[in-house]
């Protein structure tokens, strides 16, 4: 009969799929029950769910007590999109039964895929206390925890489960530590498990994570040798991209950094940050006309990206380039953005343009909003003395002059105005 049913999986492999299936039938025509259900597994794992779930029914009438038939029957629905249905089954199966804790597993998964997470957590701490030395279900309960952003739940969990992981083959826990202490900020734990992780299991995701966990710390040696690693296994990674050159920037890389971002460029043409990152970059690299280049681009993608617009109109003022500052910000205001900073570098573009009043209007605008900002006072009483507004300049010098009491020169105006 096992020769039947495997000449008929052979013939469906090989493309022969009607034959296969033709062949799958006669042999159900034949099989005693245990056939029948290594029939059921085939056509499940063939996706043909109907006919699994019809045999594994037909088996349950005759064993309606049987846990793993129910198991199975559930798995079989989840894929059908019956997890209604999945959960009455599994709620069927009572403490005791072999299956219980696979059910538990299953009804946690179903109950999280709803969000209704506290069932899901009650069903997986009801399996710990019925099962407190079982390995998987304390695995279960830290994989439940990390997925919902419980990192230092998980912790625990992981750490009874990772030193039985020779019983998890396939399961990689160290990689799940890894990832759990490095969420929640433990990043020297994180390194660690990382690296042992990684030494038993090569993935993309946990490299990714190694890399980014030491770039938290500041090994940036450490990242660029992650990252890179990653970049040569999974060039598609596109999260890789603004790390390593971030890294690569700090270690004084910058052409290797600039090398990484346009890499990055060609993975995700849409990845805003790294057009960003390439913006700022080329400020640096003395190459402003490149960084104007990229920080437009950015907002001919988002309009709306307040750090692009930011940076842009911070070097646009720098640069005494006033007309097109006032014309970035009010194509910004068109999307309805406000922002305080952009209000302030309005006013001063307003005011080299000789738009006094506006200018004023702008400045008050935003003057509590930076009462603490020494540039921005200073500014800002520079132009009330233009305007003749002595009084209201003394006031705004005396707080800068709160902020920092070394100001010799702002000493000066105050007693110049007095």
């Amino acid at each position: 009969m096992m020769r039947l049913i495997q000449e008929a999986v052979k013939k469906i492999e090989t493309g022969d799929i009607e034959k296969g299936l033709d062949l799958l039938k006669q042999a159900e025509k034949q099989a005693d029950h245990d056939h029948k259900y290594a029939i059921a597994e085939v056509y499940y794992e063939l996706g043909h769910l109907k006919e699994a779930e019809r045999i594994v029914e037909e088996l349950l009438a005759l064993y309606p007590d049987e846990g793993s038939l129910i198991v199975f029957l559930a798995e079989v629905m989840i894929d059908g999109d019956k997890e209604d249905e999945a959960i009455e089954w599994l709620l069927e199966i009572k403490q005791g039964d072999n299956a219980y804790l696979q059910a538990q597993l299953l009804l946690a998964d179903l109950y999280q895929m709803q969000s209704l997470d506290e069932v899901a957590e009650q069903k997986l701490l009801a399996a710990v206390e019925a099962a407190p030395d079982e390995v998987i279900i304390s695995y279960g309960l830290g994989e439940f925890y990390l997925e919902r952003g419980d990192y230092n739940k998980s912790i625990p969990y992981f750490k009874k489960a990772v030193h039985r992981q020779d019983e998890l083959p396939g399961l990689h826990v160290e990689l799940k530590m890894a990832e759990a202490f490095s969420a929640s900020g433990q990043f020297e734990e994180a390194l660690q498990y990382y690296q042992r992780g990684l030494a038993n299991h090569l993935d993309p995701h946990a490299l990714f994570g190694y890399g980014f966990t030491a770039y938290q710390v500041g090994d940036m040696s450490l990242a660029i040798e992650q990252l890179e690693a990653l970049k040569a296994l999974d060039p598609d990674f596109s999260s890789l991209y603004p790390y390593l050159a971030k890294a690569l920037e700090t270690e004084n890389r910058l052409d290797d950094s600039m090398e990484a971002l346009k890499a990055g460029m060609s993975v995700d043409e849409y990845n805003e940050q790294l057009y960003i990152l390439a913006g700022k970059l080329s400020f640096k690299r003395q190459a402003p006309e490149e960084g104007e280049h990229y920080l437009r681009k950015v907002i001919a993608l988002n309009p709306s990206n307040m750090e692009a617009v930011q940076t842009l109109a911070a070097y646009l003022k720098h640069t005494e380039q006033f007309e097109s500052l006032a014309e970035l910000i009010e194509h910004t205001k068109s999307y309805g953005e406000v922002d305080p900073l952009l209000t302030w570098y309005e006013a001063s573009a307003l005011r080299e343009m000789e738009e006094f009043d506006v200018a004023l209007e702008r400045f008050d605008e935003v003057s509590t909003h930076f009462n603490e900002d020494e540039d921005f006072l200073y500014e800002y009483g520079m132009f009330l003395v233009e305007e003749g507004l002595r009084e209201h300049a003394k006031k705004t010098f005396e707080s800068l002059l709160k902020q920092n009491p070394s100001r010799s020169d702002v000493r000066e105006l105050i007693t110049n105005l007095e």
